[in-house]
């Protein structure tokens, strides 16, 4: 019978001062330090992923043809500018 594993362990290094504040807050959070670690690793992680994404959308528009030049831009801007009602 296979069994699968949903989580790993990992091993990182950590300045003493970042690892002395993250044991203060485990004790204030009622978590342990190896919770508190893999969310901020799973937060780093989901947030990092979601902009290389964005990143790779925005390359494929651009190989697409789908993307302003920057003179393009900004007569956009402009225009957008000269439709606003003044302050």
């Amino acid at each position: 019978m296979e069994t699968t594993t949903s989580s790993a362990v990992v091993s990182v290094r950590l300045d003493v001062e970042i690892l002395r504040q993250l044991d203060d807050l485990a004790v204030e959070m009622d978590r342990s330090r190896s919770y508190l670690v893999a969310e901020a690793v799973r937060e780093f992680v989901e947030r990092e992923y979601a902009h290389l994404l964005h990143v790779r959308e925005g390359e494929a528009d651009i190989d697409a043809g789908r993307a302003l030049t920057g003179e393009e831009l900004r007569a956009w801007v402009d225009d957008l500018k000269s439709k606003r009602p003044p302050r």
